[in-house]
């Protein structure tokens, strides 16, 4: 078997300067490269401090995050995060060349290229006030894959969208991420979500990963499928334990 991409080793954090009070407990697990994982788990339970330790934005208080065997100790290109909020600069177009690195012909060439894929093209020239908040959603993602990641981070992008946009959101990234073949964290409380979206979920509960659940489901998937229904209420009833 190829080495993981990714690797968590007995990962703790602690905001404290002595250690108490840990928000991550001993935390450990691998992702492989093109890989979909799901950290599912209910409010407070550690899901964005972990993904912040991963991007680099948080020292580890204890244990190690990896990437191809590389110890993280600050953000990289290789790991982008999508966060809650589009995190748009309210002054700017949402134009994606300006987050890449190198010449300004290829930049505005990658540039073109991310807000095709993302269905942006007509909107170029937008600033963040004129968008929808799908269409705010799909900026950011644009702005993140236009780096080439290795991993890309994303938490609970499409909580904030009505059901009608949070599922064309979910289409959009698994469409990208088939293309693209990109290692994908995605944090969610909605066990549906979970489901739909991962080849595995890490659910978590109180700064541990409390079981580790594969989807074996044929994609693409439809909600309406009842193996699908039957995944995610296994996966509710793990958050209920």
């Amino acid at each position: 078997m190829t080495q993981p991409l990714l690797t968590v080793s007995n990962l703790t954090k602690s905001f404290h300067p002595d250690g108490r009070n840990p928000v991550l407990k001993d935390l450990s697990f691998t992702a492989h490269k093109g890989r979909f994982l799901c950290i599912l788990g209910p409010s407070g339970c550690g899901k964005t401090t972990l993904l912040k330790t991963i991007a680099g934005f948080l020292p580890p208080t204890g244990g190690t995050v990896e990437v191809a065997g590389r110890p993280v100790t600050r953000p990289g290109p290789d790991r982008c995060m999508v966060f809650q909020e589009d995190a748009l600069f309210p002054w700017l177009t949402i134009n994606v060349a300006f987050a890449i690195p190198g010449k300004k012909k290829r930049r505005l060439e990658l540039a073109r290229f991310h807000l095709h894929a993302v269905g942006l093209s007509h909107a170029a020239t937008h600033l963040p006030h004129q968008l929808s908040g799908g269409m705010k959603q799909r900026a950011a993602l644009a702005r993140a894959l236009a780096l080439s990641p290795q991993i890309l981070l994303m938490d609970e992008p499409f909580g904030s969208l009505d059901t009608q946009a949070k599922a064309q959101m979910q289409k959009l990234l698994l469409t990208l991420w088939a293309q693209l073949a990109q290692t994908i964290l995605f944090v969610t409380h909605d066990p549906t979500e979970a489901a739909t979206l991962a080849d595995k979920v890490l659910i978590m509960g109180n700064g541990r990963i409390e079981k580790t659940m594969e989807i074996n489901l044929q994609r693409p998937r439809n909600r309406k499928d009842v193996e699908l229904f039957r995944k995610a209420n296994e996966l509710e009833e793990e958050l209920k334990v």
